[in-house]
């Protein structure tokens, strides 16, 4: 591209040159000949003027007194009547420059001059617009190279930012060029990063979300298989076989909430639910780990209580707290259910030694954590209890209190266009 530029200014250049310097050649020709042509003349016309003034003064005519009245590169030839002809200067040879004039007593005036005079200011005409044309073409060669260049220069960093975005590095550049086409594919460039950016963000967070979530109902499922696996107590089978067929259906439940989330978080299939139940099947869901590290768990509080909200959702959000609670905290964990306003709230501590001051406010934030895990659970758990009009807090940091709002309320159903409603 940066030789096409160069190539078509210089064409158009030479074009110019060629057109109006060829017309500029052939007026000059004829302004220098018509010029030379012109002094002849006026030579002649003055020279037989003072011939005319001396016959008529009867002075003498000689060619020693009109020597001085003819230039050095011309010839003259005076004819006079009834005498002899006065020759001024050398008579040149080739082509002429003539011009004859005739006074009032008869006598003739002729004057020439060598045309190579005009021949040579006329080479010397076309060496200065030569020399023009040259410099005029050096000029377009410059500037279609300074043209190319800022051209070309902007297209090839335009063709890196994009087989940037090709090779996975989303980062947009913000560079602009000050050329109004080329900055308007950089912000098309830009923004195509951003979403890019965004998308693989969704995509990672989506990932860990999964690892995080099907962590624990995997690991239940697994001890719930495991205790099969070492009873030959049929009843015992089969009641750990139905819970180990509850979870996996949670499991699955889990698997298309976090779907759900990643295509739009504010997607909720809020219903209203038992609470007392969802808590039931968590605490018979974790006794197992609980007694394994020689713990307990239990609940109190109000019973009965209805909440709105997804009760998979809300059942991933107490699994969040319990786990937080049998990895980082100590002795008995306790579930407590209250009611405050219209909102029902399920209360989770246990007696650990509580969360750093310093983490407190950041708590729910990703990656965020006070010991080597990996910072998900509690941020996941906030996001599912907001996805469903719901909101998760931490309510004292020593000793840890987590608490989860729900409404008591059915949730409004948007009308047509509306977007989904959030209810606190």
């Amino acid at each position: 591209m940066r030789r096409r530029l160069i190539n078509s200014t210089l064409a158009v250049v030479l074009v110019v040159i060629a057109v109006f310097g060829v017309s500029l050649v052939i007026v000059e020709t004829r302004t220098i000949t018509n010029s030379a042509q012109e002094r002849v003349d006026s030579e002649a016309v003055r020279l037989v003027s003072i011939v005319d003034s001396r016959l008529l003064g009867d002075e003498q005519v000689t060619g020693a007194i009109l020597r001085n009245q003819v230039g050095t590169d011309r010839y003259a030839r005076i004819e006079l009547p009834e005498r002899t002809p006065i020759e001024i200067g050398e008579r040149p040879a080739g082509e002429v420059i003539q011009s004859t004039a005739k006074g009032e007593k008869g006598e003739t005036v002729t004057v020439e001059e060598p045309r190579s005079s005009v021949t040579r200011e006329v080479g010397r005409t076309l060496l200065i617009i030569a020399g023009v044309a040259l410099l005029a073409v050096i000029a377009a060669v410059l500037l279609a190279v300074r043209q190319a260049n800022r051209l070309t220069s902007p297209l090839t960093d335009l063709a890196s930012t994009a087989e940037r975005l090709g090779s996975g590095d989303p980062r947009p550049r913000h560079r602009r060029y000050g050329v109004t086409e080329l900055d308007r594919v950089a912000d098309v460039l830009d923004s195509s990063a951003e979403r890019i950016a965004r998308m693989l963000t969704a995509e990672r967070r989506l990932a860990a979300d999964a690892s995080h979530q099907l962590r624990t109902p995997l690991t239940a499922l697994s001890m719930r298989l495991e205790e099969i696996t070492v009873t030959d107590d049929l009843d015992t089978v089969k009641e750990e076989a139905t819970i180990a067929l509850a979870q996996v259906e949670r499991l699955t439940d889990v698997v298309e909430r976090l779907l759900t989330n990643s295509r739009d978080p504010r997607t909720g299939s809020a219903v209203s639910f038992d609470l007392d139940e969802v808590i039931k099947q968590q605490l018979e869901e974790w006794r197992p780990a609980y007694r394994s590290a020689g713990r307990a768990i239990v609940s109190s509080g109000k019973r009965h209580l209805k909440a709105v909200g997804t009760p998979g959702a809300v059942a991933q959000v107490l699994a969040a707290l319990i786990e937080n609670s049998l990895m980082h905290g100590g002795g008995t964990v306790a579930l407590r259910t209250r009611v405050t306003g219209n909102q029902a709230v399920v209360e989770v501590t246990d007696e650990g030694p509580g969360v750093p001051a310093d983490l407190g406010a950041r708590i729910f934030e990703r990656t965020i954590s006070g010991r080597n895990s990996t910072g998900i659970g509690l941020a996941v758990a906030r996001d599912l209890a907001e996805a469903d009009g719901g909101r998760l807090e931490m309510l004292q940091t020593n000793p840890p209190v987590f608490g989860l709002f729900l409404s008591r309320t059915p949730l409004k159903k948007p009308a047509p266009g509306d977007g989904p409603e959030t209810v606190r």
